[in-house]
């Protein structure tokens, strides 16, 4: 096993990498605990849940609402769960979410901790403190900044995760390759999925890797008001396509990304918007998706990022280094539909 500590501005965050769900027991030691996970999980992997008080949510992004944190409240009403209960969510980014969320809220803030199970959650969803709910095509419209305790990694998990999943995940993973991290980049134009599902010490420094750089832009911006902007390079428009489509977010953030490349040409100059469509295609994800341009854009004109008749955007200057821009909202409704 291999640990990280992250320390943020209200506690000190434990990652434990390359380890077991059963070191939870660790963790935890005696607290009182209620997991908090998704029926697909609980199928795939029974034996795990034993002993624990479970609460089994539906899975998908339709269900990261409020009616599911009314029943997941209810269950822990039933359960007599009180202020030294802890919470684990077990399961990918809607989990976590909805865990993050109950937690924050139920009698005013529990201790919590998750153990990510997607692709997606571990090099992304479940960094960072940010947890939330969807209000109709508006996503994650409220929410909090609160961070867990822990995050422990159990890469068997993945072994029952869908090859769509991890092309998913690497959405985020190429991401922050794009913003931050050109060597990562080159390095993921070299490999594969098929490579990484099939070699497990590659996989693991992949995930820790990003892992570290997450961590460390939320440690010097933890509420978003410089350089955490940066993480939501393609979520824009791709959070937009995702609510209107229904199709994977990180498909749907693979063509975000693909946008924001092309408007980072008229913009920054940017020339390397075939390598970023091609490294996304490489790794299995849409560069193109026929959408309502008219739709996305009254969806994005709602986006947490607007201010006044301003959006920040995340530009590319070139792979490896982007920048926040302010675009006024007519401008970018004529870039959206050219």
């Amino acid at each position: 096993m291999k640990q990280a500590k992250y320390q943020f501005s209200s506690k000190k965050v434990n990652c434990y990498f390359e380890t077991e769900f059963s070191y939870l027991r660790k963790i935890i030691k005696d607290q009182r605990a209620v997991i908090i996970t998704d029926e697909n999980i609980l199928a795939g992997h029974a034996e795990k849940f034993k002993g624990y008080n479970t609460i089994v949510i539906k899975p998908g992004e339709q269900f990261k609402i409020q009616t599911t944190i009314n029943t997941i409240v209810d269950q822990l009403v039933a359960f007599e769960a009180d202020r030294k209960t802890f919470l684990i969510g077990v399961g990918g980014g809607v989990v976590t979410d909805l865990t993050g969320f109950a937690a924050s809220v139920y009698m005013r803030g529990l201790k919590f901790g998750f153990v990510p199970t997607t692709l997606l959650a571990m090099v992304d969803a479940s960094i960072g403190g940010k947890n939330g709910i969807d209000v109709g095509i508006y996503k994650n419209m409220i929410g909090t900044v609160n961070q867990p305790e822990f995050l422990l990694y159990d890469a068997t998990f993945l072994a029952t995760l869908p090859d769509r999943e991890w092309a998913n995940g690497f959405a985020e993973v190429i991401k922050h390759a794009c913003i931050k991290d050109s060597s990562m980049f080159r390095k993921l134009e070299k490999n594969s999925i098929s490579f990484y599902q099939n070699n497990i010490d590659g996989l693991n420094k992949l995930i820790r890797r990003n892992v570290l750089l997450k961590s460390i832009i939320v440690q010097k911006d933890e509420f978003e008001k410089g350089d955490r902007r940066l993480l939501n390079f393609g979520h824009t428009v791709g959070h937009a396509i995702e609510n209107l489509t229904q199709i994977p977010h990180g498909h749907a953030v693979s063509v975000g990304m693909v946008t924001a490349s092309r408007l980072s040409e008229k913009i920054t100059g940017f020339t390397e918007t075939a390598k970023v469509s091609g490294l996304l295609k490489k790794y299995d994800l849409p560069v193109f998706y026929e959408y309502d341009r008219q739709k996305v854009f009254d969806v994005l004109k709602m986006d947490k990022k607007r201010s006044g008749n301003e959006i920040h955007f995340v530009l590319l200057n070139k792979i490896g280094v982007a920048r926040v821009v302010k675009i006024k909202l007519a401008k970018l409704e004529k870039y959206l539909y050219e």
